[in-house]
């Protein structure tokens, strides 16, 4: 059509201005999120759980970083629909001003041996509050990418945003090592884990100046301008697109979980199991992070010639055949090896997933409920694979052994094997045309 048409050529002339702004977003949103699960791994079991045992103490840590997990659906839920209503735009910039609030606030916060019981419980309700913004920003932050995209090229510029994951975790990995490593433990303790979160208000602030600049995208703006908006997102995403909420779901299970046992659960396991130095495992995440910001547009790039669905389906595959051997070389305690395997597990298994992961998500749902759509299936996912995975792999390892969390990791694998082969292709789609789900909707509202 030849409206769509001329959107597309202006797309191509904004859409650095929107890859930049949004994996920059990202980037600080992620920054925020991750730096939890750092301090979870390293800190928070002696700070607001102190009257622990070492491996209660981890657990509980980690069961208050599952809380964040748990709130993202909310934060999907309510951020899909009125990025669905009123635009993509000022769900982005809601969603960082939220996630920055929370995460300074955390800086603040007294612990136990302050406040006693309040301690953990202030930290878990701010945590709840960060679940809620990173929630709303990933369907807002994808979709501005992938909805500004020129044809052809949506698997690559809609890995953009994804690669705000790498560098959050490559920069809140760095800030927490330099406080860590440049403190001497007792001041490490005391005051210096506050710095990281104390910093992401200033990162906040340089967020949402880039943010207020941009466009509301053109599908979106094209809906607007029909007057065709859906009435109820949620609802309308789940009785027209029922299929495709649960297929995203299921190939998330793996992305997600395994992602979280390579990046946060393997922090613990290479400190306390192994009893190496903490910054090991820190050292490993941080080299496969930087290498992620390479490998994420490269597996997209990739999507956008031999199909989202095939390279998904690498990835997945891979994490499934390397569950055993990630252990195999973490057990041998050689540094170089455990950062192999780190690198191995996130930038093949995982990011060859996560690099076409916005574009597929995005296609899979029509212009009118793709926020809430892909909302939806990203964050209800992440409640059973990320936000619980860490406690699973340390419970599991707990009583079973690290051949147990390997078996946990194969499993999550194959549900997303299961669940990207049964997927439709969609990288040669037009995501300005209404889809069969998509007149039915119009007609019926």
């Amino acid at each position: 059509m030849d409206r769509a048409g001329g959107q597309q050529e202006g797309q191509t002339s904004s859409i650095r201005p929107v890859i930049v702004s949004s994996f920059i977003g990202t980037t600080i949103e992620w920054y925020d999120f991750f730096l939890y699960g750092t301090a979870a791994a390293l800190v928070f079991n002696q700070l607001f759980f102190p009257t622990f045992e070492p491996l209660a103490g981890t657990l509980a840590a980690f069961g208050t970083y599952a809380v964040g997990f748990a709130a993202r659906p909310l934060g999907g839920i309510v951020f899909g629909h009125y990025g669905d209503k009123i635009g993509r735009k000022a769900m982005l910039v809601l969603a960082l001003l939220i996630m920055g609030v929370a995460t300074f606030v955390m800086g603040l916060l007294p612990t136990y041996d302050s406040i006693g019981v309040w301690a953990p419980i202030l930290l878990v309700a701010l945590r709840f509050v960060q679940g809620i913004g990173v929630g709303g920003e990933w369907g807002g932050a994808v979709l501005m990418a992938v909805e500004h995209s020129p044809p052809g090229r949506r698997g690559y510029y809609g890995s953009w945003p994804q690669m705000g994951v790498p560098a959050g975790l490559l920069l809140a990995n760095l800030v927490f090592l330099a406080s860590s490593s440049y403190l001497p433990e007792e001041q490490f303790l005391a005051w210096g884990w506050r710095i990281p979160f104390l910093v992401s208000i200033v990162l906040v602030g340089v967020g949402l100046f880039i943010r207020l600049k941009l466009m509301e995208t053109p599908a979106f703006q094209q809906v607007q301008e029909s007057g065709t908006e859906a009435p109820m997102p949620i609802i309308d995403v789940l009785r027209t697109y029922p299929k495709n909420v649960l297929l995203a779901m299921g190939m998330r299970i793996a992305e997600n979980g395994t992602f979280y046992v390579l990046t946060v659960f393997v922090l613990s396991y290479v400190a306390g199991e192994l009893a190496l130095d903490r910054n090991v495992g820190l050292y490993g995440v941080l080299i496969a992070a930087t290498i992620g910001l390479f490998t994420i547009p490269l597996f997209g790039a990739l999507s956008d010639r031999i199909g989202r669905r095939r390279v998904y389906l690498i990835g997945a595959l891979f994490s499934l055949v390397f569950a055993f051997p990630f252990f195999w070389l973490v057990n041998t305690g050689i540094e170089p090896l455990i950062w192999l395997a780190i690198v191995l597990g996130v930038n093949i298994g995982h990011d060859a997933m996560y690099g076409p992961q916005a574009a597929f998500f995005s296609e899979l749902f029509g212009t009118r409920v793709r926020y809430s759509g892909a909302s939806l299936g990203y964050q209800l996912a992440s409640v059973l694979a990320g936000g619980l995975s860490p406690l699973i792999a340390t419970a599991l390892l707990g009583y079973y052994g690290w051949p147990a969390v390997a078996l946990y990791t194969a499993g999550m694998a194959i549900i997303t094997v299961i669940a990207a082969y049964l997927a439709a292709e969609t990288f040669q789609g037009d995501i300005f045309e209404d889809q069969p789900e998509e007149r039915r909707l119009i007609a019926e509202s």
